[in-house]
Parts: structure tokens; C-alpha cells; sequence
């Protein structure tokens, strides 16, 4: 290995799994829209930031911690392969993770109390509890305290985001544990409750009515026709997930169950766009729903899982 090749930027990049970074900022959207008479505003990039961070942090750790086992499985990884050292996956991680931390603060002491117990489950997630059966319920904990970050940023409250973090959770929770087979796959029943899933999910948000209660939402929601938004978007999450889903139920290989947890995840960003515009804030349901073609078109350079 190379000085050149070691540590390199497409090397940091596939670690990092930058395409998946588009599926973090509709979090914290989504749960700011929750928020009656809240509107997204400076705190609510700091919470973004943050949460960019705090994911980023996840994904270096996760590397680190299963270095071994893909040296066994995925020897082409950064890790096993040589390509980045453990001590500087090690070393990004804390310091993401500081610096998310630091991130939220700036968006306030209530994002800052929703922040520490995310990266807590994070680290939590990535150093044990991913190889115990409340692996999944873990990651599905991650992404919900994601969303209730950006209720928590914009009114102090997380109350009002509830709902929608448990939907989220849902999604996430379903996506996870089908990733648990991408290495050896052979799982169709697992797979056939994440479409399942999916398919409850998109039904009840594409149906759900509309949680806005500020005029200024209001306003933008007859402007933008709120309801056909909402079911445009959760008919292109069933969409973008369901398709995956069901080839790999029925050939459950594993080249077929990693498009499944690939599609899974990029159905994560329709979803949070479905969620704000659920709760009445089309702007940034439109703003999510844009990070999708992003999200797809850096996927084909660097794979998501």
C-alpha cells in the first residue's frame, strides 16, 4: 500500500459513506415542522450540522469496531484493506463526535439534551449492542432522537415530534434489521415485514392528517396543495424501498439483500420529506425531497452500506 493511496480522499469517503449524509438533514426538518408556529431558522443549521456530525461519527466507529469481521467478510473496505489506519477511524470518531456535540450546543441547551443521549446511543450502538438483538431497536432509538433534535432546537419541546419519530423509528428499525443478513443474506421473512413495513408506513403517512396549526404554514399549505404532496411523497418512499424489498425476498442473496438495505436508505429521505409536509411544512418537505437525486446519483460512485 501506497503513502498515496493510504488515507486518501475516496478511501475517507467510502468510510464515511457520504451518500448517506443526503438521508440526515430531513431529520432534523422533519422535526422542526412538527412544531406549531415554529419555523426553521439559524439554530436549526447548527442542529443540522450537528447531526451531520454525530452521523459521521457513527459511521467511523462502526468501521473501526468491525475492522476484524470485515477483515474476514469485506476485505476491500478502508479498514482491512489498509487504506486508513484504525487509530485515525478511531481518532475521526471522537473528534466528530466532540465536535457534533459542540454543534448542538450552539443551537441551544434543549438540542444539546437531545444530542448527548444520540451520541450515547451511537457509540452505544457501534461498540456492542449491534450484535445483540436490541441492535436494531438501537439504530431505529438513533434516528428518532434525530428528528425530536430539530423539535428540541426550534421550541425547547419534543413533545409535538413524537409521532413522526416513532414513524421514523419504524422505517429505521425495519431497514436495520434486514441489514443484519447483507453479508450472508438467505432472510425472506425478514425482508417481507420491512416491505411490510413500508407499506404500512406509506399508507399512514400519505393518509395522516395535517399536524400544522401556525398561519404561517398554513398559508404555504394551501399554497402548495398539502395532500397531494404528502401522498406524492409517501407513494415515492414505497417506491424507492418497496422494489428492493421484494427481489430480495425472493432471491435472498446477498448482492440482492445490500440494494435492499441500499434502498432502504435512501427511502429514508421521501419519508422525512412525507413527514414534514404530514405536518404542514411544504417548504421543507420540498427541501428534503431535493437531496434525493443527490443521494442516488453519489450512490453509484460510493456504496451506502
Amino acid at each position: 500500500m501506497t503513502g498515496e493511496r493510504r488515507g486518501g480522499a475516496s478511501a475517507w469517503a467510502e468510510l464515511l459513506r457520504l451518500p448517506a449524509l443526503f438521508t440526515v438533514p430531513g431529520d432534523v426538518l422533519a422535526g422542526a415542522a412538527t412544531v406549531p408556529g415554529g419555523r426553521p431558522g439559524p439554530r436549526t443549521l447548527w442542529a443540522i450540522s450537528s447531526s451531520l456530525c454525530l452521523y459521521e461519527a457513527g459511521m467511523a466507529l462502526n468501521d473501526w469496531a468491525d475492522r476484524t469481521e470485515d477483515a474476514a467478510e469485506r476485505p476491500h473496505r478502508p479498514l482491512p484493506s489498509g487504506r486508513i489506519r484504525p487509530a485515525a477511524a478511531l481518532t475521526a470518531a471522537c473528534a466528530l463526535t466532540a465536535t457534533g456535540l459542540a454543534l448542538a450546543a450552539r443551537a441551544g441547551r434543549p438540542a444539546l439534551a437531545v444530542a448527548a443521549p444520540l451520541a450515547a446511543t451511537v457509540w452505544a450502538y457501534d461498540l456492542g449492542l449491534k450484535r445483540t438483538p436490541a441492535g436494531p431497536a438501537a439504530m431505529a432509538t438513533a434516528r428518532a432522537l434525530d428528528l425530536l433534535l430539530g423539535a428540541a432546537t426550534v421550541s425547547g419541546r419534543v413533545r409535538p415530534a413524537l409521532t413522526s419519530a416513532a414513524l421514523l423509528g419504524t422505517h429505521t428499525l425495519a431497514v436495520t434489521t434486514v441489514s443484519r443478513h447483507e453479508t450472508q443474506g438467505g432472510a425472506p421473512l425478514t425482508t417481507l415485514a420491512a416491505l411490510a413495513a413500508t407499506g404500512a408506513l406509506a399508507l399512514g403517512v400519505g393518509r395522516g392528517s395535517c399536524d400544522a396549526q401556525s398561519p404561517f404554514w398554513g398559508r404555504q399549505l394551501n399554497a402548495y396543495g398539502h395532500g397531494p404532496l404528502r401522498a406524492s411523497l409517501a407513494l415515492d418512499y414505497a417506491a424507492t424501498a418497496a422494489r428492493p424489498y421484494l427481489h430480495a425476498a425472493l432471491n435472498p442473496s446477498p448482492p440482492l439483500t445490500q440494494k435492499a438495505v441500499g434502498g432502504g436508505i435512501r427511502a429514508t429521505i421521501p419519508l422525512q420529506a412525507a413527514l414534514a409536509a404530514r405536518a404542514g411544512a411544504p417548504v421543507s418537505a420540498l427541501i428534503t425531497a431535493a437531496l434525493a437525486p443527490l443521494a442516488a446519483r453519489f450512490a453509484k460512485k460510493v456504496s451506502v452500506t
